[in-house]
């Protein structure tokens, strides 16, 4: 399954990294994202709705999970 075939869902478990599929921002949820909200050890599906990407401002509906080899 390539990553592409997740964009738009948001339903993922707690280590699930995504990235962004405009920039490629990876958001990972052990680190968070404390400057928009997410503290540390936040899952993606638990990011606010208006949560976008850090780098690009792209919804989050553009990331896409990665892979575990990734």
């Amino acid at each position: 399954m390539s990553g592409f075939e997740n964009f738009g869902k948001r339903e993922t478990d707690a280590a699930t990294r995504m990235e962004c599929g405009i920039c490629w921002t990876v958001y990972d949820p052990a680190q968070g994202d404390p400057n928009r909200g997410a503290e540390p050890g936040t899952p993606f599906s638990a990011l606010p709705e208006d949560w976008s990407c850090p780098n690009c401002d792209a919804p989050a509906s553009k990331f896409m999970r990665l892979d575990d080899a990734d």
